[in-house]
């Protein structure tokens, strides 16, 4: 591979870095036998800074252009950010409600029939309205709608196809503007 830049990141489809590369998993490097490399990235990714400094680990990360797009969050070079699963809490779901809607000509207390419950299968027996609720619209009750899901995590990662990021051990000092 030649006319590469030193420190450049490339993307190979194979299970081992080139000759003059090395894969960015973090890997800790002494200062000492890699100065210009060094002189780029410091410590940037890692390290002390006096006897080592660290390569990029792009495991299990996505690549993004540090800054500050129109309406994004400010991103620093080297910043690593996100997770691979989440645990949503009550506090991060919107507000709603659940109501119930029916209607009945009888002012007295309402019985609703098995075979015409439109909320899901009924497990046996009927459900009742009192009369002296407001059966156009009523509030359903915590105990007929419990929290679900478990509290679990669940998986948050986009879709993804694994392949070796690689940085340049050797090559062209890159010239700034």
């Amino acid at each position: 591979m030649s006319d590469q830049f030193l420190a450049e990141v490339r993307i190979f489809p194979f299970n081992f870095p080139p000759t003059g590369w090395a894969f960015c998993d973090g890997q800790l490097m002494p200062i000492s036998q890699n100065t210009a490399l060094f002189a780029l990235l410091g410590t940037v990714y890692g390290g002390d800074g006096k006897s080592t400094f660290a390569l990029p680990d792009m495991q299990g990360r996505a690549a993004m252009q540090p800054g500050q797009g129109q309406g994004l969050s400010l991103r620093d070079l080297g910043e690593m950010s996100g997770v691979e699963s989440i645990t949503l809490l009550v506090s991060e779901i919107p507000f709603h409600t659940h109501t119930l809607s029916a209607n009945n000509l009888d002012p007295a207390n309402a019985l609703i029939p098995e075979p015409d419950i439109s909320l899901g299968v009924p497990t046996g027996g009927s459900m009742y309205v009192n009369s002296a609720s407001n059966p156009l619209l009523a509030a359903m009750s915590p105990q007929a709608l419990p929290p679900a899901g478990g509290g679990l995590p669940h998986n948050n990662m986009q879709p993804y196809l694994t392949l070796n990021f690689c940085i340049a051990m050797q090559g062209i000092f890159p010239q700034r503007p």
